[in-house]
């Protein structure tokens, strides 16, 4: 049985999308969590944001920026907060009141999936944890996202991203090499492990609704930010088991592929990724050196990676004399993977992203419309749509509440009065 069944869905939004039907009660906050359910509400799930009364979300206050109104003032919404929100309904409650927990629990047992990111046991004394609500509703999928897990050793520590990133190894490889200036591990320019754990969250979401779809049964969901940032080493771990040597860093050089790196141009850089003795020579030939791929150093890839620095050497030399503009022209039609190193800005305007609609605007309560980044899953038969905005705290509380719980107005009343809303 889903949501859809056991109570109304929201009245103002169609159902649609993959996951319509479904709904999610997000206990959620900051980052690895809201990304998850945002993804999610973007499938089509109904996903109903529980924050705190006065407060809300943490992110809510990590500005500036923050979203200006149609005149050009600045709002209460910060742009963090912003980023992994849209397409949810808040409402507040305050879990520490007797009434306020009645009412989360109340929506959890109406819910079909629940997201939390709380303390491992932080629920269990209120008895919103898994064991607690599965005994009630055996369907449900719980998914928890902690630092470091349900068990072991650091279960109960407190855990962020920085400290998954430095733990799992993912700075040790992550910076330029050591000898270089500037060496040293370094963290990502995004909070990585976050967002591969919203990410597996999502994963691990969906695969847990497809087993109850076959047999009727929900289950836990446990994502670490430190599992996810061992999983993001990939290939660099796989080295180390395979090849028995620790990978370090090496900056902008690939430690398996060559070339695949920045070269300079007359007017500014360039990557070229080249995966394949194919691309190499239309490299070379391009830039008017056929005879290095039939040097021996060069005629194959583990060959060009043992003699990188003077492959590099001798490329940098013809590449020196190109312009930027010809050298992104040239080479990706001849099948060469280049690309310029865009900041930001430049990357949302590439035609390319704006074709596949990298930016999205909604309309918001406080603004004409709030920006976001489009979600990258493109479904051919059940896409993903954008039903609103980033909600202002608690904006859909009464309508919650209402449809969700079939309270009536004199009952959110005396909630208010209780100081559980």
């Amino acid at each position: 049985m889903t949501a859809k069944d056991a109570g109304p869905t929201n009245a103002n939004a169609t159902p649609v999308g993959a996951l319509a039907g479904i709904r999610v009660l997000d206990l959620s906050r900051v980052l690895a969590g809201p990304l998850c359910t945002q993804i999610l509400a973007d499938l089509g799930a109904d996903v109903i944001k529980v924050e705190r009364p006065g407060t809300g979300d943490d992110t809510r206050t990590w500005g500036p920026p923050w979203l200006l109104d149609a005149n050009g003032n600045e709002t209460s919404e910060a742009s963090y907060y912003l980023s992994t929100n849209r397409g949810k309904r808040s409402i507040t409650v305050d879990i520490t009141t007797p009434a306020g927990l009645e009412v989360v629990r109340s929506l959890a047992l109406r819910s079909d999936v629940i997201v939390e990111n709380f303390k491992v046991g932080g629920l269990a004394k209120r008895g919103l944890d898994y064991e607690s609500i599965s005994a009630l509703k055996p369907d449900i999928v719980y998914a928890s996202i902690t630092g470091f897990g349900q068990d072991g050793p650091m279960a109960d520590q407190p855990g962020y991203d920085y400290l998954a990133q430095a733990m799992s190894g993912l700075m040790s490889v992550t910076g330029r090499a050591d000898g270089e200036p500037g060496a040293g591990p370094l963290r990502t320019g995004v909070a990585i492990t976050d967002q591969a754990s919203g990410l597996f969250t999502a994963v691990g979401v969906l695969a847990a609704l497809f087993h109850r779809e076959q047999n009727g049964a929900g289950q836990h969901v446990d994502i670490s930010l430190l599992d996810s940032g061992l999983a993001l080493l990939i290939n660099q771990a796989l080295s180390y088991f395979v090849g028995g040597h620790v990978p370090q860093r090496t900056g902008e050089w690939h430690p398996s592929l060559a070339p695949y790196q920045p070269f300079d141009t007359i007017d500014g850089r360039v990557v070229i990724a080249v995966g394949n003795n194919g691309q190499f020579a239309e490299l070379c030939d391009w830039l008017d050196a056929p005879e290095l791929p039939t040097d021996p150093r060069f005629a194959d890839n583990p060959d060009r990676n043992a003699h990188r620095l003077e492959l590099a050497g001798l490329l940098q030399a013809k590449l020196r004399s190109k312009t930027q503009t010809d050298v992104l022209a040239a080479l990706p039609a001849r099948g060469v993977p280049t690309a310029k190193i865009n900041d930001i800005a430049e990357a949302f305007d590439e035609p390319q992203a704006k074709h596949r609609g990298g930016r999205i605007d909604l309309p918001h309560s406080l603004a004409e419309t709030v920006p976001g980044i489009a979600n990258p899953i493109h479904l051919s038969q059940t896409p993903v749509t954008y039903r609103n905005g980033p909600p202002t705290l608690g904006e859909h509380t009464n309508e919650v509440l209402t449809e969700v719980l079939a309270m009536t107005a004199t009952d959110i009343a005396a909630l208010r009065e209780a100081g559980a809303l």
